[in-house]
């Protein structure tokens, strides 16, 4: 396996003001064994549009690279102090990734037709705003080639801005004083059409975070546009749980690189060149201070979910039944 990073943005294009040498990037994984044209599955972390989760990262990106695909995972811009709001900046970032890996299939082996998101969380909405507003996102570089998706796994994602949103990752994106319209454009079960990629939705229904009606929503949508969808909803588990393996259960998530741009923004709030409140340093630093015993702690409350694990079998069967 040939493992890489690639940085999706040249210099001078991206300017994300709290950036501080952050640059939104991808990590492959890419089969070297054979040259055999293989699917395309790039891997987006939630994080409440705050954080990039490692937990959701590489080591989803090995699941599907051991089903064949040849994978990557995307780093996208987060927004951890809210100080500034996102905006269109993680659609960019993704589109920009999804071209970059089109303008070079034929050197990873890539099929072009077949480039697949897998978007957890907030990573659900971000894939599901692609899917849904890809025409919207222009790029002068890699404008030639097409980010739309040919499908998307979308992951307990955050899909509505209305009665039953996910409100962190809302402020994260638009701001506290984000418009009516910002938010019914955000808001993507209003936002389908039959141009919009096939989609394999799943969620628990004990979703503690994320309600699971944003998946029905979502759902409904794509059934009244007549895209091909799948919508699996399982019994019982609470939010975030990856694979819900024994591996993810026992925090081996593999490289935490997706922390980047958290941990640089962290290092500057810690140092003061961030100028924050003594509130938002209360409650944003200790989680990057645990010690291994609190670390431990948490850990301990994971357990892996026997009936939620088989989920990437039925997506992988799902993509092969839809793309024959």
């Amino acid at each position: 396996m040939k493992k890489e990073k690639l940085v999706i943005w040249e210099e001078g294009e991206y300017g994300y003001p709290l950036a501080f040498g952050f640059v939104p990037n991808l990590v492959g994984y890419i089969h070297e064994e054979d040259t055999q044209t293989r699917p395309c599955m790039l891997v987006v972390p939630g994080g409440g549009y705050c954080v990039v989760s490692p937990t959701e990262g590489e080591i989803v990106a090995m699941e599907f690279y051991e089903k064949g695909y040849n994978a990557f995972v995307l780093t996208y811009t987060t927004n951890p102090l809210m100080l500034e709001p996102l905006k269109e900046q993680p659609m960019k970032d993704l589109s920009r990734a999804v071209r970059l890996i089109r303008s070079r299939a034929d050197g990873y082996h890539i099929d072009p037709g077949r480039v697949f998101l897998c978007g957890f969380s907030a990573g659900g909405h971000l894939c599901a705003s692609v899917c849904v507003h890809y025409k919207d996102v222009a790029d002068d570089r890699y404008g030639c080639f097409s980010n739309r998706p040919d499908a998307a796994v979308l992951s307990y994602p955050v899909i509505t801005a209305g009665d039953k949103a996910h409100r962190g990752s809302f402020q994260a994106l638009l701001g506290e004083e984000a418009s009516e319209e910002q938010l019914e454009y955000m808001s993507l079960e209003k936002q389908v059409t039959p141009e919009t990629p096939p989609c394999f939705l799943w969620q628990t229904a004990t979703d503690d975070a994320v309600p699971v009606e944003n998946s029905y929503l979502f759902a409904e949508a794509l059934k009244e546009q007549g895209v091909p969808f799948a919508h699996h909803v399982f019994s019982a588990g609470r939010h975030g749980l990856s694979l819900a393996d024994e591996k993810w259960a026992k925090g081996e998530y593999g490289d935490p690189y997706t922390m980047e741009q958290t941990l640089q923004i962290a290092e500057k709030v810690k140092n003061g060149t961030i100028p924050v409140s003594e509130e938002v340093k209360a409650s944003f630093l200790p989680q990057f201070e645990r010690s291994k015993e609190e670390t431990d702690a948490l850990l301990a409350e994971n357990s892996p979910n026997d009936e939620v694990v088989i989920w990437p079998v039925l997506a992988h069967q799902w993509i092969k039944a839809v793309f024959h």
